[in-house]
Order: C-alpha cells, then sequence, then structure tokens
C-alpha cells in the first residue's frame, strides 16, 4: 500500500468514526442514566434523514433545513422518551428493553408506510460534494468537516454535562438514581434533556450519514445504530469521552482492516460484531468504563 493510499483511507476512517461517535453518544447518555439500551436510537438517524429532505424541500435552504431537522429529531426522542419510556420508569429492564425494540419497529415501519420502500436521493449541498486536493489526496469536503462539527458538538456537550446545573444533575443521576429524586431534582425533566441532546447529536450524524452516502430509506439507520451501540460498548457504555474514543476507533478499524486486507471488504460489518463479542470477553466495561461495585 503507498502513502497516498494510506492516508486517503485514514482520513475516510476518521470521518465514518466522527459519525459514529456522534450516535455511540446518544446510546451512552440514555444508558448512563436509565441503564437502558435504547435501541430505537439508531432510528433516528434516519428520521432527521427525512426531515432534511423536506426541510430542503420547503425551504430550498440546507441551512435552514438542516438545523430545523436536528431540532424536530431531538423532539421525536423526547416524545418517544414521555410514550415509550417514562410510563415503565419503575418497571422490569426487561420491560423498558422490549419497549425499545418496540419503538425501533414502529418508527421503520411507520416510515415505510408513510414514504414507501424506494430508496430517496437525499439532496447533498454542493459545498459538502466538492473535491479537493492536498499533496495527491483527493478528499471530499464533507470528509473533513464531519470530525470537525463532530469535535464542536462533543465540547459543546461536554461544557453542559461538566459546567451548567442540568449537566450537574445528569451526572448525579447517572451515580444514583433514587438519591438524585430524594433530593428534590425533577428526573424526568433531566431524563427528557438527556434524550433531547442525546437524539439531536444522532440528527447531526444521519444527516452527514445521508450526504456521505446519498440514498435515504427507513431501514437506513440500523447498521450505523448497531455499529454506534459497538462503538459505546467499545470506549465504556455510560462514558461520554469513551463513546467518542470507542467511535473513532471503530471507523478507523472498519476502514483500515479493509484496506489492509480488501479480501475481507464482504466482512466489513462483521468485522464490527467480531470487535464487540471481543470487548465483551475480555474487557466488558470497555477502555474509559469502570468497574462499579453493587
Amino acid at each position: 500500500m503507498t502513502t497516498t493510499i494510506f492516508l486517503q483511507q485514514l482520513v475516510n476512517g476518521i470521518s465514518v468514526g466522527s459519525l459514529y461517535a456522534l450516535v455511540a453518544i446518544g446510546y451512552t447518555m440514555v444508558y448512563g442514566i436509565l441503564r437502558l439500551i435504547n435501541f430505537a436510537h439508531g432510528d433516528l438517524l434516519m428520521v432527521a434523514a427525512y426531515a432534511a429532505i423536506f426541510g430542503i424541500g420547503i425551504f430550498s435552504n440546507p441551512w435552514i433545513a438542516f438545523p430545523l431537522a436536528i431540532l424536530i429529531t431531538g423532539c421525536i426522542g423526547v416524545l418517544l422518551d414521555r410514550a415509550a419510556y417514562r410510563p415503565l420508569r419503575n418497571a422490569p429492564r426487561i420491560s423498558l428493553l422490549i419497549s425499545a425494540i418496540g419503538a425501533s419497529f414502529l418508527l421503520e415501519n411507520l416510515f415505510l408506510v408513510i414514504f414507501g420502500g424506494v430508496p430517496r436521493p437525499f439532496p447533498r449541498p454542493d459545498f459538502f460534494a466538492r473535491v479537493i486536493e492536498i499533496g495527491g489526496l483527493r478528499i471530499q469536503v464533507l470528509t473533513i468537516y464531519a470530525p470537525l462539527i463532530t469535535i464542536l458538538l462533543v465540547l459543546g456537550l461536554l461544557y453542559i454535562v461538566y459546567w451548567t446545573k442540568a449537566g450537574k444533575a445528569m451526572r448525579a443521576a447517572s451515580r444514583d438514581f433514587e438519591t438524585t429524586r430524594l433530593m428534590g431534582i425533577n428526573l424526568d425533566r433531566i431524563i427528557a434533556l438527556t434524550f433531547l441532546l442525546g437524539s439531536c447529536l444522532a440528527a447531526a450524524g444521519g444527516i452527514m450519514w445521508a450526504m456521505k452516502y446519498p440514498q435515504v430509506n427507513p431501514f437506513m439507520g440500523i447498521f450505523p445504530g448497531i455499529k454506534a451501540f459497538i462503538a459505546a460498548v467499545l470506549g465504556g457504555i455510560g462514558n461520554i469521552t469513551g463513546a467518542v474514543i470507542g467511535g473513532f476507533l471503530l471507523g478507523l478499524g472498519e476502514i483500515m482492516i479493509v484496506a489492509l486486507m480488501p479480501e475481507l471488504a464482504q466482512y466489513r460489518d462483521a468485522l464490527a460484531f467480531v470487535i464487540l463479542i471481543l470487548v465483551l470477553l475480555f474487557r466488558p466495561t470497555g477502555i474509559m468504563g469502570e468497574t462499579t461495585v453493587e
């Protein structure tokens, strides 16, 4: 492999990893507070992509359509908590898990009925579609901006989590749910904020995913969602920094393994599951996870 090809694949891996990282944060935030794997989270990518398509159709301006799609998706994430999870707050965790799976199927099939199963082209703005050359590398502008946007969004999230009262309440709830409630904190409001932030980040990832792979269908969020979950486990589910690290490592691992061994290209998706199995076997808490004592 030449140096140019290696660098090209490295940049691609960082770009894909940044998208996994954005979605993984939502998984890890919800798990950190509710100890729930929100399987409907990956489908919010698809919701954001469809919202962006219709936003561009209405406003003819992606700079209006994209933020609006992110906001709509965030609100749907809050509605998801309100309808599917809040009524089961005191139920066994298996009930929450079943509800999450049901919510995922509901979103997928609802959009299938409304929009049909035929993939729709995503109207990628010309700015992000441009290709630039740097030292022999041909890089799409989106490939450069995706990691930068991810870093900015993560820094904003970390500011909220560590420097605001709501963020302190979120961290307290993740440590001790019941004690936080006894301290007079409105947990339903904090959980709704958690779903809002996580869903907005997933929406941003979904829009960039749709621009990178410009076809939208009701099931487009399944595999990116599963891989983002694997990234969250790899980094240490419940840890925001770990989710970001896990996302970048998974993206880099996928792209570089295929680049070094092209014969494994058809097994690219399977490699993510191999990583998940190895992590669960040898490091169940992930890279940044903490071992807790019951």
